[in-house]
């Protein structure tokens, strides 16, 4: 099900703060407010990178942070450090090691994942440790706070929220429909 989209939306790509796969020519655009830490958000995560890849350059892709700090208590940390990494050009693959590692998140383990894909460590672990992305991925919870979301991960597909609560195909239909209706062209 589908909501029509929210005025003056929030949901408008940023390329200045957001991370974003896929052309801004794209005639549809997926946004996910996530959490690293959250079961449901790993377990999606497999099945975004395959439709991203079906769906080739006609899908841009937006994450947004969401950590459930109530629930998953290295959520927020994991998403400064996906920030830090992200400032270094390795949001994505950094983001795949957090969902890969979901249940190792804390300090050292984050550590860790940015040796492994070769980030300037001194760097990283200072930007970790003085909270420089801090207030980013607060300004995205509180978007998503706004936006009503809680629970993830939640979809809005071209500005619409799209419910997934009964599975990903959903998303994939939603998309589908989006791209075959006569204003993709």
């Amino acid at each position: 099900m589908t909501t029509s989209p929210q005025p003056h939306s929030v949901l408008v790509p940023d390329p200045a703060v957001d991370h974003i796969a896929g052309p801004a020519s794209a005639p549809v655009t997926v946004v996910e407010f996530g959490d690293f830490e959250c079961p449901s958000c790993r377990q999606a995560h497999p099945a975004v990178q395959f439709m991203l890849q079906h769906f080739g350059e006609r899908v841009r892709f937006v994450f947004r942070h969401f950590p459930l700090r109530e629930v998953h208590a290295h959520a927020e940390l994991a998403a400064e450090a996906a920030e830090a990494a992200g400032a270094q050009g390795r949001f994505w693959p950094y983001a795949d090691l957090l969902f890969n590692h979901q249940n190792q998140l804390d300090a050292r383990h984050l550590s860790g994942y940015a040796a492994q894909l070769g980030l300037d460590m001194p760097r990283f672990e200072n930007e970790l440790k003085d909270g420089v992305y801090r207030q980013r991925v607060q300004e995205q919870i509180e978007i998503g706070n706004r936006l009503h979301v809680r629970a993830t991960p939640t979809f809005y597909v071209n500005e619409n929220f799209t419910d997934v609560s009964f599975g990903l195909q959903q998303l994939r239909d939603t998309i589908q429909r989006l791209l075959d209706s006569p204003q993709a062209g």
